[in-house]
């Protein structure tokens, strides 16, 4: 979703995985996401973090 939406990806990691071509957003506040998909990405957080995934 958010490189969709133009974010500037800041990782190497997730640069490798997704690129920056085309990035517009260094902040992730200023993507515009719509209500819809930020209620998305913090259920796939939630749910990362019950699995143990993450950093």
């Amino acid at each position: 979703m958010y490189k969709t939406a133009g974010y500037c990806f800041r990782t190497s990691r997730a640069i490798a995985a997704f690129g920056n071509a085309g990035c517009q957003y260094d902040a992730l506040e200023d993507v515009p996401l719509s209500a819809r998909d930020r209620a998305a990405v913090a259920r796939y957080v939630r749910e990362e973090a019950a699995l143990g995934c993450g950093p």
